[in-house]
């Protein structure tokens, strides 16, 4: 498991924090880390709560790799899409801490989870992809696309519309603002309260309810990813 990813079993939640001490930017070694923490949960937890260090949730792909070569940008976003679409389909429920600033990968990661727990204050959250010259792949606007408000979902993905937690909360990223200091403790408790529901039932009807949009989106990736260029310099 990745330096930044630390694991611990809460009476049934997986808690799983992201925490690279600066933007938990997301690299290779953060999503083995996290495909690692994941693989643990199905073996033991309930539910699963994804949380971000103080102030910070992610911000989105690692830059360096994003603007190494286009070849390094595709391989970076294939890996990170595979990444979300096993915590999109996961059997277990998954809840996301929003402890601050969730952009690009990071706003991925929240329409990826099943519940998203924000933090009150100045956070920026949303798909800022076209604002630095990057167009959305096919597989973050279909999550957008399922996951946000119909009316926000045009200016959330080509408009680049980035937003407070309040205004997160009306687009679709968030479910529920809280104090920050009870953001963590929230979604534990949301995460243990899904961890109560059959975990058979509830995966099923997740399998059901999303797999024609993972199937979708795997279809389309490598192609898709083909004709995508990196971040403008």
């Amino acid at each position: 498991m990745s330096d930044a990813i630390s694991y611990r079993l809460d009476d049934g939640v997986a808690v799983i924090t992201l925490d690279d001490g600066k933007a938990n930017a997301v690299s290779h070694a953060i999503l083995d880390g996290l495909h690692a923490a994941l693989d643990r949960a199905e073996g033991e937890a309930r539910s699963v709560v994804i949380v971000g260090r103080e102030g910070k949730f992610s911000a989105g792909f690692d830059l360096a790799a994003m603007t190494e070569s286009t070849e390094s940008m595709r391989a970076l976003v294939i890996s990170g899409a595979e990444l979300l679409l096993r915590l999109y389909g996961l059997g277990l429920p998954t809840v996301a801490a929003c402890t601050g600033h969730a952009l690009a990968a990071g706003g991925l990661m929240l329409l990826c989870c099943d519940r998203r727990i924000g933090a009150a204050g100045p956070a920026k959250i949303g798909l800022n992809e076209v604002a630095i010259g990057m167009a959305l792949p096919i597989f973050a606007v279909e999550l957008a696309r399922e996951r946000l408000t119909g009316s926000a979902f045009p200016m959330a993905t080509m408009g680049a519309q980035v937003y407070d937690p309040e205004g997160a909360l009306a687009a679709g990223y968030l479910d529920v603002v809280v104090d920050p200091a009870d953001v963590l403790a929230t979604a534990i408790d949301e995460a243990r309260r899904l961890g109560q529901l059959s975990t058979g039932a509830y995966a099923r009807t997740k399998l059901v309810a999303r797999t024609a949009i993972i199937t979708h989106i795997r279809d389309t990736l490598v192609a898709d990813m083909a004709g995508v260029s990196g971040p403008t310099p």
